[in-house]
């Protein structure tokens, strides 16, 4: 739609009749509408043909798999256009007879606490959440923006006498100093400090290895308030705060 506009996508049940095209019986029905240029008559019966494309770079097979899926699933897709005026698609898929078995929520328990907190993390959003969840489990949180910041911030604690029962880390931090150098400079001030590692990176090799780095518990990006006083408790990866 090179001019803009809307794209509507509609799910409905319905009901069709034997054809040739479907066996009678209960579909859902998946449109999708747009108010584009529209498909010229002369090359919309060729769209589902594999390596049928207008585009210099497209490859043709994107709506014939697209049909191949649909098949196999003894449904059907098709659609309708109108040079000038717009676009629709229609798929058709059998609908089960069958209801979702319903498995019951388990309950999360959340395990209160009490310290001081110290978290660092580049992003403000994140940031406030934890400090808000955190007051929520009885803790006391102060927030850095970065490893440089929550360095300093642990060294004048521990200076003061009022130090952090544990510090979490965020792993990267674009521009800044990210979780690992952070760890190892706080364990220089401090050997025996608990440093938790937070990430949305599940797939980076340090939230797996994450005791080879100094860190006590990982807490793993989303997280729910539940998770997170997990790991404060313990988490079976190590000691607690109380």
């Amino acid at each position: 739609m090179p001019e803009g506009g809307a794209i509507e996508v509609r799910a409905e049940n319905v009901v069709c009749d034997d054809s040739a095209l479907l066996r009678a019986g209960n579909y859902i029905q998946i449109s999708v509408r747009d108010r584009g240029c529209g498909i010229p008559p002369e090359i919309l019966p060729g769209i589902f043909d594999p390596y049928f494309t207008t585009k210099e770079e497209g490859s043709g097979l994107g709506l014939a798999t697209a049909y191949a899926i649909v098949a196999k699933h003894q449904g059907h897709i098709g659609v309708e256009s109108t040079p000038g005026v717009g676009t629709k698609v229609s798929i058709y898929l059998p609908a089960s007879e069958q209801r979702p078995i319903e498995t019951p929520a388990e309950r999360a328990t959340l395990h209160r606490g009490s310290g001081r907190i110290l978290v660092m993390d580049d992003e403000e959003l994140i940031r406030k959440l934890l400090k808000e969840t955190l007051r929520r489990l009885g803790y006391e949180a102060v927030c850095a923006r970065d490893g440089a910041e929550a360095v300093a911030l642990y060294a004048g604690a521990k200076a003061s006498g009022r130090g952090f029962e544990a510090v979490i880390v965020d792993l990267t931090v674009p521009g800044g100093m990210g979780g690992k150098e952070t760890a190892l400079r706080l364990k220089a001030i401090d050997p025996g400090v608990r440093i938790i590692l937070s990430s949305g990176f599940s797939q980076d090799s340090t939230m797996s290895d994450f005791k080879k780095h100094g860190f006590a518990d990982v807490l793993r990006k989303p997280w729910t308030p539940a998770q997170l006083s997990q790991v404060l408790r313990g988490g079976g990866s190590g000691r607690g705060v109380s």
